[in-house]
């Protein structure tokens, strides 16, 4: 036999609204529109949040700066491929050059795609739930 918070999970997660949903310090399911309207809580936050995603998460909007640390991640990992798959025809400063090349080409394209999903995701919100998307 479940126990009763099994019994409640399994309940919420068959609601519809079940987002909407949490649970307070004692253990009760609120309603998160009952918090938007005493002030308290995520409702509030929740209408002047950006675009969100199908997990609930919001999807930032694309900046330079994630873009750069993005490459500062991958940077080192295409001169290393370029190093490995090289071969030895080329010297180590053409390597190097040839890993920034790709880099050159890597962060606009990166920047380019963080731009083209969230203007999806707004989109995709400001169309709403329940709208099929229009192909």
């Amino acid at each position: 036999m479940p126990s009763r918070k099994q019994r409640r999970r399994r309940e919420k997660l068959q609601r519809h609204e079940y987002e909407y949903v949490i649970e307070n310090e004692e253990g009760e399911e609120v309603a998160v529109d009952h918090l938007a309207e005493t002030g308290k809580g995520p409702g509030r936050e929740k209408a002047q949040r950006g675009p969100v995603d199908r997990r609930g998460r919001e999807v930032p909007k694309p900046s330079l700066q994630r873009t750069l640390k993005r490459g500062a991640i991958f940077g080192p990992i295409l001169v290393i491929v370029v190093f490995l798959l090289g071969g030895n025809e080329l010297g180590t400063s053409q390597k190097v050059l040839q890993a920034a090349m790709l880099l050159a080409v890597f962060l606009p394209f990166s920047y380019l795609l963080d731009m083209l999903m969230y203007r999806a995701f707004q989109r995709k919100q400001a169309r709403g739930p329940g709208t099929p998307s229009k192909r």
